[in-house]
């Protein structure tokens, strides 16, 4: 008997922890089932997240606070703090080899607390104290990589980039002069971003790299005019798809740069670059473009004799069969470097409330095309300790953002005073990113074995300074487009002279490499076709007003 009531208890025992473990199971089935659920994101592949004005500006109308202010009231100041990119297939050419072949890539650096960039006539062994134009040159803030999560307004206005995907040697010539990369692009809602509107319905910043065996629209050899920093064919760079891709936008037709035309665009006009290195560059594409259809080099000069160097700032080439000039001056701020007495020392000092004292020379041109970026970066400017200057007072410390918006504001202020809307177009190129891999550009930094464009990035959130551009736009009496090439120029990393910016007796030594410059043929004639498409859309644009079109 005693025996009979110990196996029922125990029977019991068991069935009671059988039904525990069951449902304590079927719970945690549930559970993990619902979190799932109300967590989509851990299961979703990451995909690449632009800020929307980083991604449309560069393809619409000028950008005006008439235009503009209506749509951006909506929208908080909200931050996009990190966005992420898809990796997408990338096939090579069968017969690319060795270093040719794309080595995976695996990030940019860019922290902007850590990279600087090696500006012209810089040298690591100047003392930046003596003389500002000896300084080391300051990176490009441009594209930041954050481990923080985006805003929901920044979700909102975000969207996904392109893949990358080269011909194979196999295909016939014509598929391998169209065959392009897949697009992959999100409906943005208009709530909540900045509305825009595009020149032909085509914002020409959506789109892709085309591996074009047409291109480059220019070489060398052709044109005198490319200086030994952005040489990099003459400089010993052997391979050269860098100069065979085409920027295509997705909704249009992105026609192909026509020298003549552009040269018939600017017949009797002042073409205006002014800003740092960055703008030299895009200044020395456009003129090697322009020259394709020069029938008589002689007939194009400088006008002042100048032969182009990094030492020299301001040149104005004449094309006199077209009766216009093509001009650059040198401005790392836009704003007044100045000197000013710190203690027992005269010590260089950034007038943000002064327009550059060059300014003068801008005055009267016809189309302008500023940029200013390249020396935000810089030890100094990011530090802002003893070198901010309003009148006669000098900031003890001041915030680089805050002061880049103050003397963008004088900028501005500047161009709606002086600026005749009626006969002058402004535009406004923002930020160009720099791609150094495992250092900055003095502390072994690289992209030497960079030989094809991105296809996969860590995080690339929308520069600061870029933004702060936009809002000074938006501010302005007068009409300014803004040229929007960060976003396309991001995948670049192969357009860089590396250590290709020297000829191979006049190198710095290995560790020294320039991975914010552009080699030419290269990324600045795109930037050029952009610039060209808008002046030829603003040219149909006033035929068609003209005849009540």
């Amino acid at each position: 008997m005693e025996r009979q009531r110990s196996f029922s208890f125990k029977s019991t025992r068991f069935l009671v922890f059988s039904f525990t473990v069951s449902f304590s199971f079927i719970f945690l089935v549930f559970f993990f089932t619902w979190v799932v659920k109300s967590n989509p994101s851990v299961h979703q592949a990451t995909h690449f997240q632009f800020n929307k004005s980083f991604v449309n500006l560069g393809g619409h109308k000028p950008v005006t606070a008439e235009s503009l202010s209506s749509s951006i009231s909506n929208d908080s100041a909200g931050t996009v703090k990190r966005s992420t990119v898809k990796d997408s297939p990338f096939v090579k050419p069968e017969n690319a080899s060795g270093s040719d072949k794309f080595s995976g890539l695996k990030e940019i650096q860019r922290q902007e607390s850590e990279s600087e960039v090696l500006e012209d006539g810089d040298s690591e062994l100047e003392d930046p104290e003596t003389d500002q134009e000896g300084a080391p040159g300051p990176s490009i803030e441009d594209i930041e990589v954050e481990s923080s999560e985006l805003t929901e307004k920044d979700e909102i206005r975000a969207n996904s980039v392109d893949k990358l995907e080269l011909p194979s040697s196999s295909e016939n010539e014509e598929a391998k002069k169209t065959r392009v990369t897949s697009v992959d692009k999100n409906e943005v809602p208009s709530n909540g971003k900045i509305e825009e509107k595009k020149i032909n319905s085509c914002d020409i910043t959506r789109g892709k790299w085309v591996y074009d065996e047409s291109y480059p629209l220019y070489t060398n050899g052709s044109c005198s005019f490319i200086d030994e920093g952005f040489n990099c064919d003459s400089n010993g760079r052997r391979d050269r798809h860098y100069m065979k891709w085409r920027w295509q936008p997705q909704d249009c037709d992105f026609p192909r740069f026509n020298a003549e035309k552009m040269l018939g665009l600017i017949r009797g006009k002042r073409l205006v670059f002014v800003g740092d290195s960055i703008n030299r560059n895009q200044w020395e594409s456009m003129l090697c473009m322009l020259m394709k259809a020069v029938r008589d080099p002689k007939k194009v000069y400088e006008t002042h004799g100048r032969r182009i160097t990094k030492e020299k700032g301001n040149y104005s080439f004449k094309f006199v069969d077209y009766k216009c000039t093509v001009e650059y001056y040198v401005s790392h701020f836009l704003v007044h470097e100045s000197k000013a007495r710190i203690g027992q020392k005269r010590k260089p000092t950034l007038r943000i409330d002064a327009i550059d004292h060059g300014s003068s020379r801008w005055r009267g041109a016809d189309i302008l095309v500023f940029n200013t970026a390249h020396w935000w970066s810089h030890y100094k400017t990011k530090a802002g300790i003893n070198y901010y200057q309003e009148g006669n007072q000098v900031h003890p410390r001041l915030d680089v953002s805050t002061a880049f918006r103050r003397a963008l504001m004088t900028w501005a202020s500047w161009v709606d005073r002086h600026i005749n809307p009626g006969k002058t177009q402004v535009f406004f190129r923002n930020s160009a990113p720099s791609h150094f891999r495992g250092g900055q550009w003095n502390s072994g930094g690289h992209c030497t074995e960079a030989a094809w464009p991105l296809n996969g990035t860590l995080g690339m959130s929308y520069p600061e300074k870029n933004k702060i551009v936009e809002e000074v736009i938006l501010q302005m009496k007068t009409p300014v487009t803004l040229l929007n090439v960060t976003g396309l120029s991001a995948y670049r990393i192969d357009g860089h002279p590396s250590i290709y910016g020297k000829k191979p007796r006049n190198r710095y030594s290995s560790n020294i490499q320039d991975c914010s410059h552009w080699c030419l043929p290269g990324v600045p004639d795109t930037w050029n076709e952009i610039l060209h498409f808008h002046l030829q859309s603003k040219q149909k644009h006033k035929s068609h007003s003209r005849f009540g079109l």
